[in-house]
């Protein structure tokens, strides 16, 4: 399969970037790969600090890789039983932040979510009853900006 390649519209508002041209780790983090995409038009932002580079290693390097992420919960309580399924959806939206905003944009492909994220909504739902078939509506590869 081709890679997908990475453009400056991937990158995540707010994402910090890293001008460390010294770092023996940039080809391979996303910080400094985001970084070399900036438009020339840009003047400020969130940046990595050169204090992050300790003891020959970056406390804030993010391996450049592809991750699966998901959306969309229509059959995710396909094995809650009746009496359960509504703790167990607000127990989800919960790990949202408690508000129903985050959770239905992930629910409307509005956002998605990263495969760390699903291993914890799938150990909510391992609460309630079996996960045995359990899946997301969708997935998609995507970069993975930690």
């Amino acid at each position: 399969m081709e890679e997908k390649k990475l453009t400056y519209k991937d990158v995540p508002k707010g994402y910090h970037l890293c001008f460390n041209d010294a770092c023996t780790k940039r080809a391979s983090c996303m910080h400094y790969q985001a970084r070399l995409l900036m438009p020339e038009n840009c003047y400020c932002g969130p940046a990595i600090y050169p204090s992050s580079w300790q003891d020959g290693d970056c406390k804030c390097f993010c391996e450049k890789r592809m991750v699966q992420k998901a959306w969309g919960f229509t059959h995710l309580y396909d094995n809650v039983p009746q009496r359960d399924k509504a703790e167990a959806r607000r127990c989800v939206r919960l790990f949202f932040s408690g508000g129903n905003g985050p959770y239905y944009r992930v629910h409307n492909g509005e956002n998605m979510i990263s495969p760390e994220k699903q291993d914890a909504i799938m150990k909510i739902l391992a609460k309630f009853g079996s996960i045995d078939g359990i899946r997301f509506d969708h997935y998609v590869e995507d970069w993975d900006f930690g």
